[in-house]
């Protein structure tokens, strides 16, 4: 079985008792301890108008952490294009591009990432749409192409920066459009996995080679929660539980400490919700950790996997990275013939 490369998907999650300063703090130590594993690429996300998480000026994020690392690829995971003209984020990620040449991927999702209110906030009067996607996307992309004689509208740092495009996506739509423009897929299991398995096959069934990339490249996202035993995972992973709960009841805060027997004492249909929410999570000790990897890995042929760890307290949070890349630097075990059977949750 193919041994998929790790990468981190940071939410720049603010603590309760914490503060944003020390969220962006957070991430950043975190971003070295991943360059220090080899990771091969650390990303932040775009939301806007919620009270945990500290990542809403995703370029300055990531300018941030790229300034802190050496050698890791740093990146947005995603963009919200419809909240941002083309222009815009070409001149952003195309300064990013000349000061961390090399190292800068631009991530793009086509859902807004916020509430209506914000989104009117962002857009103002723009009439553009999540519908408009395709066309913005093709827009960014001769932004950051080479300049052309004659060309009157120029990114100014951008143009000829050709920074690595990919898109994101939670349904069929964005793995179809992938496809058809040849450039790399990251699929959101993180949030929403019920649609990993035929996303992932749709993507590479209709793919086609272009400039940019010669044959399929598939990331997907997964929650991850590492520890020495699986009994002190299941703990640290009711502080995600918790989170996951709060959007799903729309009751979104900062990310609590764990807390006991969570799951015990919530109902059948919240305990419902969470499972589907991270149907592809891997949560556990060593063992049960190279054992989840090595399942998704197997159903999906992901050539990356792109964690995201919400631990409590920071250093744990290390601790979980180093427990994933010590399963992976040993080898993922081929599946049994249990673990080789289709996840319905993914499907």
């Amino acid at each position: 079985m193919k041994t998929p490369a790790l990468s981190m998907l940071d939410l720049v999650a603010v603590r309760e008792g914490g503060t944003v300063a020390e969220a962006l703090q957070i991430a950043l130590r975190t971003a070295q301890h991943a360059e220090r594993l080899g990771f091969t690429r650390y990303w932040v996300a775009e939301h806007h108008n919620m009270p945990g998480i500290a990542s809403s000026a995703t370029a300055v994020v990531v300018g941030h952490l790229a300034g802190g690392t050496e050698r890791i690829r740093v990146g947005s995971g995603g963009i919200m294009l419809p909240n941002h003209p083309p222009l815009v984020v070409a001149e952003q990620f195309g300064t990013l591009a000349e000061l961390y040449p090399g190292r800068i991927d631009l991530g793009l999702g086509r859902a807004p990432g916020t509430d209506p209110l914000t989104l009117r906030a962002l857009r103002r009067d723009r009439p553009e749409t999540a519908d408009d996607f395709p066309r913005e996307v093709a827009e960014l992309q001769a932004l950051l192409a080479p300049a052309q004689a004659g060309q009157r509208l120029v990114a100014m740092p951008g143009a000829g920066t050709q920074v690595p495009i990919w898109l994101l996506g939670s349904s069929l739509f964005s793995a179809q459009l992938a496809a058809e423009k040849g450039l790399p897929y990251a699929f959101a299991s993180h949030f929403a996995p019920r649609m990993l398995l035929q996303a992932v096959a749709l993507y590479r069934r209709l793919f086609r080679p272009s400039a940019t990339l010669a044959q399929p490249y598939v990331v997907i996202g997964v929650p991850l929660i590492a520890a020495p035993t699986d009994e002190e995972a299941e703990f640290l992973a009711s502080s995600t539980y918790q989170r996951v709960l709060g959007i799903l009841t729309g009751r979104r805060g900062r990310l609590p400490p764990p807390v006991a027997g969570f799951m015990d004492g919530i109902g059948p249909q919240e305990q419902a919700g969470i499972a589907d929410f991270l149907a592809a999570a891997v949560v556990g000790g060593p063992a049960s950790v190279r054992a989840g990897l090595a399942h998704l890995t197997h159903l999906t042929q992901a050539d990356e996997l792109m964690l995201v760890s919400d631990v409590f307290d920071p250093a744990l949070r290390l601790r979980s990275l180093d427990i994933a890349a010590e399963a992976v630097a040993q080898g993922l075990p081929a599946p049994t013939p249990h673990s080789a059977a289709p996840d319905p949750a993914l499907a």
